[in-house]
């Protein structure tokens, strides 16, 4: 049983895309997107520098605009189902085939912007990764600093976000065990503080044409399986100002019997903690086009299952 793996913001890195836009329908398909969103997605997937696509408005339409055209490129026939990362979501929306193509793209950069204001509108916030150590002690002392668990990651990793002020004094004095890195983002995703792009959000959504998933697909919300098209973009939404149960879903996954996942671009990230956290999984991470080779052969040879 194989699942296709969408990954969130973070995973995008300088020039990621240059070598996938030598194959023609992935350049194809970048072009209609940035139409259909007035973005040059081309431009910020081969020249922007790291600072312009960390920026939240860039970096989910290019994320999903790479995950989906990617996806594109697989012959998805024995892939059993699908889950994304966060923003990832609305790219295994896609392909699923929950919204089309062109909504998934409308919708991301609608996502983006209105996360971006939120953060703008807010007192400054950050993020943190928090690597090891007890759950239930690291989730103490995020409490006693008024943070929030953003991310379950899996493999002992936790994201914190909340008050930059919250954040400074985390780094200085992490849990017990742990090991804490600042990220470089521009505001608490996943928690409160998105509220109002949840707003928004909603009612963007409640205008698109949303279909039921034609394989399977998990939600970050508690790794659950969801069968309904409408449900799942209602969690979507809700998602944004709630945290991420990677964990969950990986968890799900793996009690569910899949066997192999592959990671659509731009990859890596998700793959990692696919190493830690669904051991004996076969993994193929699409960071290249010459991995579209290994990717189609575990599709070959992966056995349909829904």
């Amino acid at each position: 049983m194989l699942v296709i793996l969408a990954p969130g913001q973070g995973s995008q890195k300088p020039g990621f895309m240059s070598s996938w836009l030598e194959v023609p329908l992935y350049r194809s398909t970048l072009e209609q997107f940035s139409d259909a969103i007035s973005l040059d997605l081309i431009k910020h997937g081969t020249l922007s520098d790291e600072e312009t696509i960390r920026d939240t408005a860039i970096a989910q339409p290019l994320i999903v605009s790479a995950s989906i055209a990617t996806a594109v490129l697989l012959d998805k026939a024995n892939a059993s189902g699908v889950a994304g990362h966060s923003v990832g979501e609305v790219s295994a929306a896609a392909i699923a085939g929950v919204i089309s193509n062109t909504d998934a793209m409308k919708l991301v950069n609608i996502r983006a912007q209105a996360m971006a204001k939120a953060a703008a509108s807010s007192e400054v916030t950050g993020m943190a990764a928090i690597l090891g150590g007890e759950q239930e002690v690291v989730l103490a002392r995020l409490a006693e600093l008024g943070l929030s668990a953003a991310n379950y990651n899996g493999g002992g990793q936790i994201v914190a976000a909340g008050s930059k002020i919250g954040i400074e004094k985390l780094v200085a004095e992490g849990p017990q065990g742990s090991k804490v890195i600042p990220l470089s983002v521009a505001g608490a995703f996943h928690t409160s503080y998105m509220l109002p792009a949840v707003s928004e959000l909603e009612n963007f959504t409640s205008s698109l044409n949303i279909s039921e998933p034609e394989i399977s697909i998990w939600s970050n919300q508690n790794g659950q399986l969801v069968q309904s098209g409408q449900d799942f973009i209602q969690l979507l939404v809700g998602q944004i100002a709630n945290s991420v149960r990677w964990d969950l879903c990986m968890d799900a996954m793996v009690q569910a019997g899949v066997t192999a996942v592959i990671e659509v671009s731009p990859a890596g990230t998700l793959a990692g903690l696919a190493k830690r956290g669904m051991p004996g999984v076969e993994i193929v991470a699409l960071k290249e086009p010459k991995d579209l080779e290994a990717a189609q052969d575990l599709l070959t040879s992966s056995t349909k299952k829904v």
